[in-house]
């Protein structure tokens, strides 16, 4: 009597507050512009475009970390196949300005306009981010490193000097967009300033009490993106649910913005997961946040949007090899983002879809090398679980029309007969369709549950599922059930199990719903009256339940894919979790939302990138890894098939699908990676380098604007000279004897230096991965000093791993303190000190020498400088080295092969990578007699591509996309290497395929025309 009670109570409830949120919901909000068009709106639920609702689901990617403009296409292919309606970017300024007087979007990879082009030949929604600050995990989170002198003042305000290095900038970044705008016809949806700049207020939000110099600085971007052509709206994201920055429902200050958004990392963007407590409490697996109430209370006339939530996170200097997956994979992904959904969220991007590479120097300390970031789509550019995972999620929001306008009427137990279920119910106030959004009720726990679920239709208040079995959440899921949901003219009163998709074909729709293995699922057609199941050995089985007005199919899900056909023309196919992995709904126009008559559905491939339909032809293009049946469901005019241009033998099913038969793709197999050649590269240890040539800059600066002061002049600050990006050498230089010098050096985490006194080694910093800062007090050794009168030298080298963040840019990089100790400190004076200091760093400095792969690509060693790393230098008169890269003493070596042509099959896409092995076991602290105590860089083809440092990092795998690679000449493979100690270092390198796929993209025939310049005696100079 109890439950029966409490069911009672539970539907009379349901029906007041549906009728309540049919009744005033609607009319309560009002309709948001910029004022300066009615192409972009918004409201409390959703956004429009052209008077029609969007939802918009999409995914970060950055260009400038995957520098090969043909393969922009290959990623959002893969973002715009996962259902998405949309993708996001930052622009980043110092990949553009390599200087204070360079705006580059011209050269090579800073040519982003194809981004602009491919949206809307793909038909996705663009989110542009310029910043100035974009943060992005990258060196001084996007600012040129010329900004980071304190010549500009502290930055992120309204300081003159700030303003007129930014303003050429967005001022590019804004014409450029402004001819690709969804106002004209294009796909650029909205425009963000700056980035997670949650600064309008001094204090506690609740106070009210402007930051007028930020107020200022957002005015002053707002402007400048106005007066260069963007028409669309200006969007801004607060970093957490404490800033409540730059929102019109929340503050009546200046500086507010057309609509905000919350960016959100509840399982913490890093891998260590111990930096995000400060945000997020106390880190707890799959514990979810809530964001209804925030944005109920922020931005209630708004849709409820998220710029930023997590893809994945990346992974520190001494995170696990590969990254955290097992934190942010599959599971987070089904749970995490239907939560959000549950939170009636609409507008959602993920951060990141594809992380890519930190080539060259574009990582800051937090990072290494890798910016893979555990996103759906891998740095090698692969996909797997997470990714079809997302797609599943993806797939329905694109379909469920319905979903850009609801109400939460409820949350909590009460929707369930299983107090360890808890269901969130959202409803559309103007078709009555609703989404019941399933999850334990304590999120955390993963356990087995099985339920059934009360709601509310327009048949009346059910409990489904009706014909036995249960709904079922097995481990960290959740479910999102649908009343309602229109299916063209028909609709599916019902389904516990999940829908994947529906398309129209000849005006009746093809129903795709999926459940894993082994679970009931239980289904409802309205207007129906019986059904029949294709039978088969492996089919589900199905039974029907006939009632008034509508028909019922229970089922047991099997392995694979089933097939119900309905008497009033609904076909249902029924998958299970790895038949819906690989099943595809390619839209055939290029409209982002995807009209449910304008997308064919197929089943069976890797991937599948596009389709057309030309007659009775149908052309798919994508990728297939192994023997594959293909299906397609199409309308029935479609008899013929073509698979990335060939054509395919077909077969027609009993129930009117297409199959074929897709081979397996050939196999690759590279060549030995061997004939090295090696030479020294740090001649400048010796006192007898000449410094006086072109490489060198005297180090003279006697006071700095860095607000930041050194602790002993001349100011050795790396950047105040021209020099921002990786290894730089200092050569330093004194006549008065000494007994050791003391250094302190700053240069970020994981960052190392090693010093020498005329050609002896003195001392190593190592690293450490949470240590930006090092001294030591050094001595010199006996018989080191000179005696014949010539100045001595110290050469200290200065790896940077980047320049810290947010508030840290302007943290120097150099040396902060050189200070020579006197012979003996009881009867000496004066002290000794140094007569002059000279650096050097990337060639040419800021003059952009390689413009092609920019100023970052380069560090300041000798091999970079005169260009060894690059195709086409002669190092014939090279010695050849060992196949294991490996030395003793406290040098650098550079080690040189250039590989004969790849055998690359055409039509193939293939992925390759590069690994690295420390061959000694030795792990000692000691920098005596530690093989292990070295960096490496890797070069291919002239651009960097992998910071081996096995003394503080895990990283081993460095991919490498073709185009950097030429997958049909030759490829010149460098790699330097930095023995920090007399013990050498003892390293191999090999590489491997990471995958072959049949595939559209032909890597093997890329356009990457000019992306690999050669070697030039120009180099010569920078001795």
């Amino acid at each position: 009597m109890i439950r029966i009670f409490q069911l009672l109570l539970f539907f009379l409830g349901s029906f007041r507050a549906v009728t309540v949120a049919q009744n005033n919901s609607v009319a309560e909000w009002p309709i948001h512009d910029n004022g300066l068009n009615k192409v972009v709106q918004w409201d409390h639920y959703s956004f429009y475009v052209n008077g029609q609702r969007i939802f918009i689901f999409s995914g970060e990617f950055h260009y400038w970390r995957i520098p090969v403009p043909a393969l922009w296409r290959d990623v959002l292919e893969k973002i715009k196949a996962i259902g998405f309606t949309g993708f996001a970017f930052y622009s980043s300024w110092a990949y553009h300005a390599p200087n204070n007087h360079t705006v580059d979007f011209s050269t090579g990879a800073r040519d982003i306009t194809s981004i602009y082009e491919l949206a809307k030949e793909l038909g996705m929604y663009i989110i542009v981010r310029p910043g100035p600050y974009v943060n992005a995990e990258a060196s001084a989170g996007g600012f040129p490193l010329w900004l980071t002198t304190g010549a500009y003042g502290s930055t992120r305000n309204d300081d003159p000097r700030y303003t007129a290095a930014w303003e050429p900038y967005l001022a590019e970044v804004s014409e450029i967009t402004s001819r690709y705008q969804i106002t004209d016809g294009h796909n650029t949806f909205c425009y963000q300033i700056e980035n997670e700049y949650g600064q309008q207020w001094i204090g506690d939000p609740v106070d009210r009490n402007p930051n007028q110099t930020a107020v200022a600085y957002m005015e002053l971007l707002q402007a400048s993106a106005r007066k260069h052509g963007i028409t669309v709206p200006l969007t801004g994201n607060d970093p957490n649910m404490r800033t409540k920055s730059w929102g019109s429902d929340w503050s009546d200050a200046g500086g507010n913005l057309d609509a905000v958004g919350l960016d959100s990392y509840p399982s913490c963007w890093s891998c260590d997961v111990s930096v995000c407590t400060g945000t997020n409490g106390e880190y707890v697996p799959y514990k979810v946040l809530q964001y209804y109430d925030y944005f109920q209370e922020v931005q209630p006339s708004m849709p409820f949007f998220m710029p930023e939530f997590q893809g994945g996170s990346y992974n520190p200097w001494d995170g696990p090899e590969g990254g955290c997956t097992e934190d942010t994979g599959a599971d987070f992904a089904n749970l995490f983002y239907r939560w959000n959904i549950g939170q009636r969220v609409t507008a959602m991007s993920l951060y990141m879809m594809y992380g890519g590479t930190n080539w060259g120097g574009l990582a800051a300390p937090v990072t290494a090398t890798s910016y893979d970031y555990s996103a759906p789509i891998s740095e090698d550019r692969s996909i797997g679980a997470k990714y079809y995972e997302t797609k599943l999620l993806g797939l329905f929001t694109r379909s469920a029309k319905d979903l850009t306008m609801t109400d939460r009427i409820g949350n909590g137990t009460q929707y369930t007969d299983n107090t360890a279920i808890s269901a969130t119910e959202l409803r559309n106030p103007e078709t009555n369709a609703a989404f019941y959004v399933t999850t334990h009720q304590d999120t955390t726990l993963g356990t087995d549950e099985s339920f059934k679920l009360h709601v509310d239709t327009s048949h009346g208040a059910l409990t489904i599922p009706k014909h036995g079995g249960s709904i079922r959440l097995n481990g960290h899921q959740s479910k999102i059930i649908v009343t309602d949901f229109r299916l063209g003219s028909d609709t599916l009163l019902y389904s516990t199990a999940e829908v994947l998709t529906y398309a129209l074909f000849d005006r009746k729709p093809t129903l795709v719903l999926w459940v894993p293995t082994g679970e009931s699922g239980e289904f409802a057609i309205k207007g129906a009256r019986s059904g029949s199941a294709v039978t088969c050995p492996d089919c589900s089985p199905v039974k029907f339940h006939r009632s008034k007005g509508s028909l019922t199919v229970s089922f047991t899900q099997a392995e694979g894919s089933s097939i119900v056909q309905l008497d009033n023309g609904v076909r249902v196919i029924l998958l299970d979790r790895k038949s819906a992995y690989t099943f595809w709904a390619p839209a055939l126009t290029d409209d982002p939302l995807v009209p449910e008559t304008d997308s064919v559905l197929v089943s069976g491939p890797y991937l599948v990138r596009s389709a057309r339909v030309s007659g009775s032809t149908l052309a798919l293009r994508g990728d297939s890894n192994g023997e594959t049946t293909l299906e397609v469901f199409a309308p029935k005019k479609v008899n013929k098939i073509t698979w990335n241009g060939r054509k395919i033998k077909v077969s027609k099913t009993r129930y009117g699908s297409l199959k074929a038969n897709l081979a397996k793709p050939p196999s690759v197999k590279l060549p030995a990676l061997d004939g090295w050649k090696v030479s020294d590269s740090l001649p400048e240890r010796f006192a007898d380098y000449d410094d006086s040539g072109a490489a060198w800059v005297e180090a003279n600066h006697i006071t700095t604007p860095n607000p930041h002061k050194p602790a002993t002049l001349p100011v050795l600050y790396a950047d105040e000279y021209g020099f921002h990006n990786g290894v730089r050498l200092w050569r330093g230089y004194f006549n008065s004897s000494a007994s050791g010098v003391f250094l302190n050096i700053q240069g970020g985490a994981a960052f190392g230096w090693s010093a020498y006194l005329n050609g002896h080694l003195l001392h190593s910093y190592l690293g450490d991965a949470s240590i930006n800062q090092a001294n030591g007090t050094l001595t010199f050794p006996e018989n080191t000093l000179t005696t014949d009168g010539t100045p001595n030298v110290l050469l200290v080298i200065h790896d940077d791993t980047g320049h810290d963040q947010t508030t840290g840019v302007l943290n120097p990089r150099g040396i902060l303190e050189a200070r020579l100790l006197p012979l003996d400190t009881d009867t000496d004076t004066e002290s000794p000190e140094f007569t002059y200091w000279r650096v050097a760093g990337t060639a040419g400095g800021e003059s952009d020498l390689d413009p092609v792969r920019g100023v970052y690509n380069e560090d300041g060693l000798y091999a970079e400088r005169v260009g060894w790393h690059l195709p086409g230098f002669d190092d014939s008169e090279w010695p050849e080295a060992n196949s294991s890269l490996s030395f003793t003493g406290a040098t650098i070596k550079f080690f040189r092969t250039v590989i004969p042509p790849l055998d690359i099959p055409q039509g193939v896409d293939v992925s390759i990578s590069f690994v690295f092995t420390a061959t000694s076991a030795s792990n000692s602290s000691s920098a005596g007699g530690n093989t292990r105590a070295f960096r490496a860089q890797l070069f291919v083809n002239g651009y960097q591509y992998g910071r081996f440092n096995p003394y503080v990092g895990n990283q081993v795998v460095y991919p490498v996309p073709p185009g950097i690679l030429d997958y049909n000449g030759e490829n010149t493979i460098g790699v330097a290497v930095w023995a920090q100690t007399d013990a050498g270092a003892s390293l191999e390198l090999d590489w491997r395929v990471n995958y072959v796929v049949d595939s559209s993209l032909d890597a093997a025939n890329l356009d990457v025309d000019g992306l690999r310049p050669v070697w030039g005696e120009e180099r010569l100079a920078f001795a």
